[in-house]
């Protein structure tokens, strides 16, 4: 349910909506927006809604009452009408300007990162990527440099300005990931994480949220529902691809759920082709489909030798074909009617 105001109401009509809400048992959420003043009412309203209805509707400074069906309130554009921007430290994702996130999978060394951060901010990305705790399906490989990859990342993110996204994967290494990155990524893996989700939330810092391997569009937003509703506006969503009976890649991009998600949510949505299809041969054209879907950004994996990295290398582009992916991408961005910026 959701109490919206008068655009004329009062501080302290709006103060008592809210100190209502809380004396009959449920949780009052302020929409940040400043388009209309909006107070979800948080709780279970299975029982007596007419009666909520009527209650809330005859307080001063209320203009109408309405109930939301998505299971997803804070979500949801019921709440929410307008496009959410997540600003990820200075990166501007939702709005009109298409941002990419590149990098490595894995932080192997700081000179590879290094190079790959002023590789991906010269092409025009921006946002830094890189792995430094990495969950492997093998417990034998790779698994990150945990710290020292956190520190590495804040290196290459003072060299040259673009922010960091980094998976955290514990709720014991929050706090730490904070100290290094912009924003905190929560795994296909982790999706469904629930402690994890609310420790994220309760940050504030912006979260990029994953799809898992095997959800729906419906379990994603209810995932981004935890953190929202532990305080955190700041959540990003991702498509990453989704298990299917289909072998040629290493998973099937859902490019329906670009539009789906627009349409069901407030939220930015950004797509993962790197991970979708597992082959950097498809990388470029699962892009360029994500952007003329309406995906508020990407997620490219690149490293200056694929064959020799520690984790994903089939997936990676090489700064050359990144740099020519980006510019092509412009075009795209350009029939429609969105930007993409230069290289720096």
């Amino acid at each position: 349910m959701i109490v919206i105001m008068d655009p004329r109401a009062t501080g302290d009509e709006i103060e008592s909506v809210t100190q209502e809400i809380q004396k009959i048992g449920f949780r009052p959420f302020m929409n940040p927006g400043v388009e209309r003043k909006v107070i979800a009412v948080l709780g279970e309203l299975d029982v007596h809604k007419a009666d909520l209805i009527d209650h809330f509707q005859a307080m001063a400074g209320v203009a109408r009452v309405e109930l939301i069906s998505d299971l997803w309130k804070l979500a949801s554009r019921s709440y929410h009408p307008g496009d959410s921007v997540v600003d990820a430290g200075g990166a501007l994702i939702g709005g009109n300007e298409i941002v990419v996130a590149a990098g490595p999978c894995s932080v192997e060394s700081e000179e590879q990162m290094l190079q790959l951060a002023h590789e991906a901010k010269a092409a025009g990305a921006k946002l830094l990527r890189g792995g430094a705790f990495k969950p492997r399906t093998s417990p034998y490989a790779f698994q990150g440099l945990g710290e020292e990859g956190l520190r590495i990342l804040a290196k290459a993110s003072d060299e040259t300005g673009l922010p960091v996204v980094t998976e955290v994967m514990d709720t014991h290494d929050v706090d730490m990931v904070c100290r290094y990155a912009d924003v905190l990524q929560i795994g296909t893996r982790n999706m469904q994480n629930y402690a994890l989700l609310k420790r994220v939330g309760s940050t504030g810092y912006p979260v990029l949220l994953k799809r898992g391997l095997g959800s729906k569009i419906r379990d994603l937003l209810m995932s981004a529902e935890y953190i929202i509703s532990e305080g955190n506006q700041n959540v990003i969503l991702c498509e990453r691809g989704i298990t299917t009976f289909e072998d040629s890649t290493r998973n099937t991009t859902d490019i329906n759920a670009v539009p789906v998600l627009k349409n069901w949510t407030h939220l930015p949505v950004m797509l993962d082709p790197s991970h979708a299809t597992g082959n950097w041969q498809y990388v470029g054209p699962v892009a360029k489909a994500a952007v003329a879907a309406g995906a508020d950004g990407l997620l490219i994996e690149i490293h200056a030798d694929p064959a020799h990295a520690l984790s994903d290398g089939p997936q990676s582009l090489k700064p050359s074909k990144f740099r020519q992916l980006m510019g092509q991408l412009r075009l795209i961005a350009q029939a429609v009617d969105r930007t993409m910026g230069d290289g720096g």
